[in-house]
């Protein structure tokens, strides 16, 4: 009789213990939101809060150099017959701001084919300062004949950059992966440009 009185007094207390158990993991949330608040640790509690007639707002980003502005002009070339073109030819950027530009890219063939485009920079200083974060340019594409695509570049000029640069170009040149691709001009004897004998 004294082993079973234990035993129910033992789930007594496994049962009590685990109600606690409940009741402080529910109210964690509260405890940790009411913490942050008091101590100023967590700013994103601060900014849930609400504050009648006030807007909430975000605080500038300090890695922004808006006493530049940069001129950055998008080129596109393509070795082969295809469509390929920026959706505007110049934007204007603070360093430290992010921007997006979109390229078009259209296969005239009729032909499925695979291509990669290359970027290039000038000048040849802002190639470490540009910093894209995502670009069409990161993998090959295969497109369908006739099909068309509007591919991003989301990029950030580094606040290193030098001052003396005002203006960058991007150019892209898309090549066609496992194609026949022309061939670059070569220059003869005389100066005089030709086509390659592999045209």
């Amino acid at each position: 009789m004294t082993l079973r009185r234990e035993n129910i007094r033992m789930v007594g207390k496994l049962f009590v213990v685990a109600v606690g158990m409940f009741a402080f993991g529910y109210a964690l949330v509260p405890i940790y939101k009411a913490v942050c608040e008091a101590t100023g640790v967590n700013i994103l509690a601060l900014g849930e809060r609400d504050v009648p007639g006030a807007k909430a707002t975000l605080p500038a980003n300090t890695q922004v150099d808006a006493s530049r502005t940069i001129t950055v002009e998008f080129d596109a070339n393509a070795r082969g017959p295809w469509e390929f073109k920026p959706a505007q030819r110049s934007l204007q950027v603070h360093p430290g701001e992010m921007a997006t530009v979109m390229y078009e890219f259209q296969n005239v063939q009729n032909r499925r084919m695979s291509a990669q485009a290359i970027p290039s920079y000038a000048p040849v200083q802002a190639s470490t300062h540009f910093n894209k974060l995502e670009c069409f340019c990161f993998k090959q594409h295969t497109l369908e004949p006739g099909e068309k695509k509007v591919w991003p570049v989301v990029f950030v000029i580094d606040p290193k950059l030098s001052k003396d640069v005002k203006t960058i170009t991007l150019s892209y040149t898309f090549f066609e992966v496992g194609g026949k691709t022309p061939a670059a001009p070569l220059a003869d004897a005389t100066g005089q440009i030709g086509i390659g004998a592999g045209s």
